[in-house]
């Protein structure tokens, strides 16, 4: 998957757990929900758990949920999880200065919460 649709999916996916906060969400049902396959969603919630945006919880009452509320949670944060290695090049030189670049993208980005997206979303 492209990194426009990584980030699109890790944001859709965040946005149906932002709508019920304190519910445990299987993947089977967000998957069901944005029309996904199930097994990409489990990928998507790896990176969004390895990241800390969301928990998990395994068994029969498992599922995922937000770690911390959706108005704490910038885009830029959600780019970075979703999209590990972003303006990376592998030419040092040019690395050092793209460091500088993502770090001034992903302040912008976080100036926009997941809770604005969200409100966004409902109005639409």
């Amino acid at each position: 998957m492209a990194m426009s649709g990584q980030f699109r999916l890790g944001l859709r996916l965040l946005a149906v757990l932002a709508q019920g906060p304190g519910t445990m969400h299987t993947s089977g049902a967000i998957a069901e929900e944005l029309g996904e396959s199930a097994v990409v969603v489990r990928r998507m919630f790896l990176l969004l758990h390895q990241a800390g945006l969301i928990e998990q919880k395994k068994g029969p009452n498992g599922g995922a949920r937000l770690s911390v509320p959706a108005k704490q949670i910038g885009l830029g944060a959600v780019y970075s999880a979703v999209t590990p290695g972003w303006l990376v090049l592998g030419d040092p030189a040019v690395d050092s200065a793209m460091k500088k670049v993502r770090g001034a993208a992903v302040e912008a980005m976080n100036e926009t919460s997941l809770a604005a997206v969200v409100k966004k979303m409902k109005k639409v």
